[in-house]
């Protein structure tokens, strides 16, 4: 009952008859499927996955046979992902450099929610968007929790998404880059216009390991590997 109501419902909002063949806020699955174009099968990680389909960068390859991991600290997150897309690794955990205990701030809109202290009362200072609880949420390193996985890891990794609203370069940060190096990184770059990108951290964080920017949609900018 569940999956045929999720199939509906992402039939009705998401078809191409009704003019949203996207699931991402910003049309990122469509930058990775003409990317990837002809490639049917592939691994993601996704981290800030947020929901199954809704704003997701990774659904869509999803249905098209691709198959990764996806983690996101929301309570409950790992039983919606379980169910809606059984074939995935899916964790309810958060990811940071430094692991240990963060608070994490949960808005009306989940898809606000996250560490970034800063940018979290920033947003419910000047917008709508409301803080409705706050929690100690555990944190570890990507690397480590990537580790844990084995064999389940592939040697290649395709893509790996990122969107955990300002705290981008700190997941980043925690990764293993010796030992897992996608092909696509998706990250979000706070800058109002493309002549800044270059200022940013992440920016020159990826260069630094044999990445080049090649896109972006909105916040969303892509790097691949050279």
């Amino acid at each position: 009952m569940l999956k045929s109501k999720i199939r509906r419902w992402v039939r009705d909002r998401f078809s191409l008859e009704s003019g949203r063949p996207s699931f991402s806020q910003e049309g990122e699955d469509l930058v990775l499927s003409e990317y990837f174009q002809g490639k049917l099968r592939g691994f993601y990680i996704d981290v800030g996955a947020h929901h199954p389909f809704r704003f997701s960068n990774t659904f869509k390859l999803y249905q098209q046979g691709w198959r990764g991991v996806n983690i996101d600290p929301l309570r409950g997150s790992k039983q919606l992902f379980d169910r809606a897309r059984p074939k995935d690794i899916n964790l309810e955990l958060g990811i940071s450099d430094i692991p240990g205990t963060l608070t994490y701030y949960e808005f009306n809109d989940p898809a606000l929610n996250g560490f970034h202290e800063a940018l979290s009362l920033e947003r419910q200072k000047s917008t709508s968007y409301k803080i409705l609880k706050t929690s100690q949420v555990p944190v570890r390193r990507l690397g480590e929790v990537l580790n844990d996985l084995g064999s389940t890891i592939p040697n290649e990794i395709e893509v790996l998404s990122v969107d955990a609203e300002g705290f981008d370069l700190a997941v980043l940060s925690s990764n293993d880059w010796q030992r897992f190096k996608p092909k696509v990184v998706i990250a979000e770059l706070r800058k109002s216009s493309l002549d800044k990108i270059v200022e940013d951290p992440i920016f020159h964080f990826l260069k630094e390991r044999g990445y080049r920017w090649f896109a972006c949609t909105g916040r969303s900018c892509f790097f691949e590997l050279k």
